[in-house]
């Protein structure tokens, strides 16, 4: 039901519910409440699994946070609007982004952040804390997961964390995929990229386009060097292969000439790695860049020596992007073939079989798999 265009009632629909930490999920009956002032409700076409799920979905030391409906990469249409809701209407497809842009605080303002500091990110909806998920059995409030919790066929987002895609030419599976970021580095760099997950490969091909003319992938999985070659990377160390012989910095020294790459990305998130990472950088210029979520949230051990010598740290949230401004620009690119990602997508599932996802993703034997709502929209898949 509809006040002068407003949704006033909730929808019933399945949601995928983790209830227990590491446990698989259940499909579950759920409540949907209408969207508030500044909200939008979202009727989802298909999701994609990530390892941030996955890292969430083991967190046995947070019990506070179940049960939860977790997914964050998804492409949907919008089903109604709050008030006060212009930039978005009904109909109009959607990707819903962890990381908020309302355009109007400093960080937004400013190209130096991508982070909005009006709406950091918090526990529930962003503007009060709530959840709008119940359990339609019990009326059990379900929390939800970094803005979004995608694993539900509908799902209530802020519209600071909404980009609006202009018609419908991107195939849904590519769009849920877009909040992979392009890594920024001078043409001419040397990279080494630790993980070779779908993260992983997004910086393989960003640095690729802009020039990078060397990329080393540092993965265990033999089995990703093959893909890594089609996204760009042109040498490869695998960690098991140089054993007790020497580090992967060490091999990754000898590789430049005893210099170091010029960017690091760890791509993983374990603070041992980030550290490798580190080493591996170049002294004078060396980055370093985290993009993997380590869920112990434990310290980095940096010799701060090398810190005065020119080595830098720093983290990037959503691959540095503003969402509003730049996934339409990554949308564009994918249509003009700039920017590939049919590789990234190597399993489809339907929405009950969300657990196999997990176990493909969680042994490492997938990078992204797709998971539909609708399971006759699957089409063909591994």
């Amino acid at each position: 039901m509809e006040h002068n265009g407003i949704a006033t009632t909730p929808i019933r629909c399945k949601a995928a519910v983790c209830k227990v930490a590491g446990e698989p999920l259940e499909m579950e009956e759920v409540e949907v409440a209408p969207p508030r002032a500044h909200e939008v409700r979202i009727k989802v076409v298909c999701t994609s699994l990530c390892h941030t799920d996955i890292t969430f979905w083991r967190m046995k030391d947070r019990p506070s946070m179940f049960p939860l409906v977790l997914g964050h990469e998804a492409v949907g249409v919008v089903e109604s609007v709050g008030e006060h809701v212009e930039e978005v209407g009904v109909g109009d497809t959607v990707v819903p982004v962890f990381l908020a842009q309302c355009g109007e605080c400093a960080d937004c303002r400013s190209p130096r952040s991508n982070l909005c500091s009006a709406l950091p990110n918090r526990p529930g909806m962003p503007r009060d804390g709530t959840t709008r998920f119940s359990l339609a059995a019990t009326g059990e409030p379900v929390h939800n997961f970094l803005s979004i919790s995608s694993f539900a066929e509908y799902t209530v987002v802020d519209v600071a964390h909404v980009v609006r895609l202009a018609g419908d030419a991107l195939p849904p599976e590519k769009a849920c995929l877009l909040s992979c970021g392009v890594a920024t580095v001078e043409p001419g760099s040397t990279v080494a990229i630790f993980g070779l997950g779908a993260v992983g490969l997004a910086v393989a091909q960003g640095s690729k386009m802009r020039g990078a003319t060397r990329i080393i992938g540092v993965d265990l999985n033999p089995d990703k060097f093959e893909i890594g070659r089609k996204m760009g990377i042109t040498d490869f160390v695998n960690p098991n292969d140089i054993g007790g012989q020497q580090t992967v910095s060490e091999a990754i020294k000898d590789m430049t000439g005893g210099n170091g790459a010029d960017y690091c990305f760890e791509c993983i998130g374990l603070v041992s790695v980030m550290a490798e990472a580190f080493k591996s950088s170049r002294m004078g210029w060396g980055k370093t860049v985290v993009l993997g979520v380590d869920g112990s949230a434990a310290p980095i051990s940096i010799p701060s020596f090398d810190i005065l010598k020119g080595r830098s740290v720093i983290g990037s949230h959503l691959g540095g992007i503003k969402p509003k401004d730049d996934i339409p620009v990554l949308a564009q690119k994918c249509l003009d073939k700039e920017l590939e990602l049919d590789e990234f997508i190597t399993h489809r599932v339907g929405f009950d079989e969300i657990n196999r996802a997990f176990d493909l993703l969680a042994k490492g034997k997938c990078l992204r798999c797709i998971i539909w709502m609708d399971d006759g929209a699957k089409g063909n898949g591994a």
